[in-house]
């Protein structure tokens, strides 16, 4: 094959080879864009020698929504709900950010107890998604029981949400300057049953899954990403973490009542997927840490909600604010005339940029290899796909 004609048959994203080469000689492999095939509608152009990965081009698109500009015509209340559909197991974290930014601009403060409804309902869906995460994680690497030990402790913060809220998944129920509603009279206790129960689980899932030979083998010294292609690619949340990287925005950048609360940040030391999967489970168990720590300073009564503004109209100017959501730094930039509407918003989801050293960790892997290394970048395509 010829330069010329290898030009005209690759797929976009990929450079010609040169002839002769053993690159002249690869295919291509589309994995997806079915669903089951990944973690959201995405399809993986793959450049394959044999078994062995040549190069990988992600093709997101397929489920963009086009929510930043809806938001451009409608208030910030109305965008609320839209953020509930990006990463939908991340729905509180990032209707939160977007209840920062305009607080932030409206000087809008938050009464003590909805502070600590919001970090409380902040960890138990951070443990949930973690959770949501291992079981399909063991099911991508052929471990089908962990599918349902991971859904069966999914589902008592599950139900704990639809008590709160009335909503599973998309939980529409932060608000500037507080939350939707209070939560039940026996909101505490449940917190604290599913501290315990967590907290054995956590024992369960190590002896389950992580001392597990086939997956220490298929995962240790796969898909490393040194720290400083972390950082140049903006990596965050477990994906830096895991390659030795200090940053939390709980703790490096504190909002909302984090500085109260005594956790550490889980580190790795290779960066490779073991070290992604090792930092979930620890990220869980300090969750718990911190959930032990507000239940017990949970105020017994007060408002949930500060006073609510006749209109959210935001003053002329540019507002940010982000936090740590389950898979990185989930963050609004808002920009405002003095309207109704906001003249712009824009989010900075985690996904893109974790996705984005997808190509570099699975260069020289073998393709069952792909499968691993996308599972511990744990990638939710809505995010991506706004």
């Amino acid at each position: 094959m010829s330069t010329a004609e290898a030009t005209v048959a690759l797929p976009p994203g990929f450079a010609p080879a040169a002839e002769g080469s053993r690159e002249a000689e690869a295919y291509f492999l589309n994995m997806g864009p079915q669903h089951p095939s990944t973690h959201g509608v995405l399809r993986l152009v793959v450049r394959l020698d044999g078994e062995t990965v040549l190069g990988v081009v992600p093709h997101p698109g397929y489920i963009h929504r086009g929510i930043e500009k809806m938001g451009e015509n409608m208030t910030v209340l109305q965008y609320l709900h839209l953020t509930d559909r990006m990463d939908y197991l991340s729905a509180l974290f990032n209707s939160h950010s977007v209840c920062l930014a305009v607080e932030q601009a409206l000087g809008l403060g938050v009464p003590e107890r909805a502070e600590y409804i919001r970090v409380i309902m902040s960890e138990l869906q951070r443990i949930a998604s973690h959770m949501l995460w291992w079981g399909v994680f063991g099911m991508d690497l052929g471990a089908i029981t962990t599918f349902f030990y991971g859904f069966r402790d999914h589902e008592f913060i599950s139900q704990l949400f639809e008590q709160v809220c009335g909503a599973r998944l998309t939980l529409n129920y932060f608000r500037p300057g507080g939350v939707a509603q209070d939560v039940p009279a026996d909101f505490v206790p449940q917190v604290k049953k599913i501290i315990a129960q967590t907290r054995r689980s956590l024992d369960e899932f190590d002896r389950l899954l992580t001392q597990n030979v086939i997956i220490q083998e298929r995962t240790r010294g796969i898909g490393v990403l040194p720290p400083e292609r972390a950082l140049s690619y903006g990596c965050s949340g477990a994906v830096l973490r895991a390659s030795g990287v200090s940053f939390d925005i709980r703790k490096h950048n504190p909002y909302s009542l984090y500085d109260r609360f005594d956790f550490e940040v889980p580190l790795g030391k290779n960066g490779d997927c073991f070290d992604r999967y090792e930092v979930r489970l620890r990220e869980m168990a300090q969750s718990v840490r911190i959930l032990e720590q507000a239940v017990t300073q949970f105020p017994a009564a007060g408002p949930w909600r500060a006073k609510e503004p006749a209109h959210y109209k935001l003053p002329a100017g540019a507002w940010f604010h982000w936090v740590e959501a389950a898979r990185g730094a989930f963050g609004t930039f808002l920009v405002a005339d003095g309207g109704a509407k906001p003249v712009r918003i824009k989010n900075r989801s985690p996904g893109f940029s974790n996705l984005s050293v997808l190509d570099e960790l699975a260069r020289g892997a073998k393709l069952a290899d792909l499968v691993t290394i996308l599972s511990t970048l744990d990638i939710v395509v809505p995010d991506i796909d706004r």
